[in-house]
């Protein structure tokens, strides 16, 4: 890198100190926490976009789709479950939520049912959000230390300090609005990248010429995702739609880091635009860079000295990147394939996606914190010292996350697929307890918990003793037991049990005409792909 690199990254870092600052007054919960309800649907949509484009979804996606084995463009078929459980949301789960008042989704929980069902969830998303986003800072940390050379210790500090002090200044204001500028760099960067692939490619029709055929294929009706893992059983169409829509009701509707975001909209109809909008731009975006990893990998198999370059750098740090050798493609063409200038942008890129991860997971963190356990202990907190508190608390969060970063160590490999594998553990029954509380009036508090317990140790035997089963599957499994044990066990053990709140039906059925046309479309354009290639 040169000093106008160095330059853009320095202007980066201080313009989101810049943010924290000029969003410092928070007087309450809700501004905090919330952005005063204010914010509308176009920044909460790239915030939203920007949160699920992490560090590891700008490098790895790619990397799986144009090197590694058994991927290519498959990955799309993770976006098939999108539309369809974004019009579930819409029509019932989201605006009961918006409508209840809370600012910890899992508030709602205790109000429908007890504090048990509450605390429990909120406990497992902070212990497994933390983690996940250790891990990912210091994935990131290394692959900058390989290719650009700074220290990954720099790195963590660099990305973990200046988000924290943004995230702690400013709130859910600054996370969202530092996120619009992070989403927007973010996808220069994944043209940036395309544009200069395909002209060391020699064009597009080169590319057409040269790409591998194989990896263009993306629905597969045949894989059925019940079969040994080794018999390359996984992303057929059915596991992926059926078990994505769980996957994303629970992703969208229930964790934190995403709900939250739909709690901050002025209003209902804000919400809808912020679904609708999010279901349609997120398949044109994760087309982008599948392409850029097509382009990209069909690169490094034409160019000898793109091999040795990813070669040299895996074997120079193979310690530390022991596994990871196709993570390597995008940083090293960015720093090698790139001209000045250009460098620095797409450094920042990678930074940004770590950043808008973490301060994400910090606000959420705290705001769970606060509101779940915090203010269990001392009803009586005046807004100033909330807001206090909800500061300090979000350093806590922050420099927890950057311990876990520094102390991951050579497991990160491990730690990421089992956190993915968590994921899916806990997304359906959480889901599954939601409907329960929202769309049921007569399950009761046992009923629920004894759902959930049943559906998450379901799950996690089938992690140990059934593996032939795709892991994308446990998203609906989870479910599925968790609301039938939940309805039964509600209607042997309890009786008078009814709502808290009233259910708050928005939808109108245009919208989710729309949704579900959007899928057909997002389907065709799969299945036509390789024709088109």
């Amino acid at each position: 890198m040169t000093l106008i690199d160095y330059i853009i990254i320095f202007l980066y870092l201080t313009t989101f100190l810049a943010i924290g600052f000029f969003f410092k007054e928070n007087k309450s919960s809700k501004d905090y926490f919330l952005g005063g309800r204010s914010i509308g649907w176009g920044p909460l949509t790239l915030s939203t976009m920007a949160t699920q484009l992490s560090a590891i979804s700008f490098i790895s996606a790619p990397a799986f789709v144009g090197l590694k084995n058994g991927g290519g463009m498959q990955w799309l078929t993770f976006e098939f479950g999108v539309p369809l459980a974004m019009a579930f949301l819409m029509i019932a789960i989201v605006p009961t939520l918006y409508k209840s008042g809370v600012v910890s989704v899992y508030e709602y929980l205790e109000n429908r049912f007890d504090a048990s069902s509450r605390l429990l969830i909120s406990f497992v998303f902070q212990i497994s959000r933390s983690v996940a986003t250790g891990v990912m800072i210091y994935t990131m940390a290394l692959i900058l230390q390989a290719t650009v050379g700074i220290d990954y210790w720099l790195s963590i500090l660099l990305i973990g300090i200046i988000t924290l002090i943004y995230s702690f200044q400013g709130g859910m204001k600054a996370v969202i609005w530092g996120d619009v500028i992070q989403m927007i760099i973010l996808f220069l960067g994944i043209v940036i990248c395309l544009f200069f692939g395909l002209s060391e490619l020699g064009g597009i029709e080169k590319f057409f010429e040269l790409v591998d055929k194989e990896r263009l294929e993306v629905v597969n009706f045949d894989k059925l995702g019940f079969s040994n893992i080794s018999k390359n059983d996984e992303f057929g169409f059915w596991p992926m739609l059926i078990g994505g829509f769980f996957l994303y009701a629970s992703y969208y509707g229930t964790d934190q880091t995403q709900s939250q975001r739909l709690l901050s909209s002025k209003n209902m109809d804000t919400i809808k635009k912020l679904l609708l909008a999010n279901a349609i731009f997120r398949f044109p975006i994760t087309l982008t860079y599948c392409i850029m990893g097509l382009v990209l990998g069909t690169l490094f198999y034409q160019d000898p000295s793109f091999q040795a370059m990813i070669e040299s750098v895996y074997t120079t740090n193979i310690g530390s990147l022991e596994g990871k050798r196709a993570d390597l493609m995008v940083p090293v063409f960015i720093i090698h394939y790139l001209p000045s200038g250009v460098i620095g942008i797409l450094i920042v890129a990678i930074m940004s996606a770590a950043m808008s991860s973490l301060s994400s997971t910090i606000n959420s963190l705290s705001a769970v914190t606060m509101e779940d356990f915090v203010k269990r202990f001392s009803s009586d907190i005046s807004d100033k010292k909330y807001v206090y508190l909800s500061r300090i608390i979000s350093v806590f969060w922050g420099l927890l996350c950057l311990f876990i970063a520094f102390f991951t160590g050579k497991i990160e490999g491990t730690v990421i697929e089992v956190i993915n594998k968590i994921g899916s553990v806990f997304y359906g029954p959480i889901i599954g307890t939601f409907v329960l509380a929202i769309m049921t009036k007569k399950t009761s508090a046992i009923g629920a918990n004894i759902g959930i317990l049943t559906g998450v140790f379901f799950n996690i035997f089938l992690w140990l003793n059934v593996p032939s089963i795709f892991w994308f599957w446990w998203n609906a499994i989870g479910f599925f037991i968790t609301f039938s044990v939940g309805l039964v066990v509600s209607n042997l053990l309890t009786n008078n049990v009814s709502q808290t709140y009233e259910i708050v039906y928005f939808a109108k059925f245009v919208d989710i005409l729309k949704l579900i046309l959007y899928f057909i479309i997002i389907l065709s354009i799969s299945l036509l792909l390789p024709n088109i290639f």
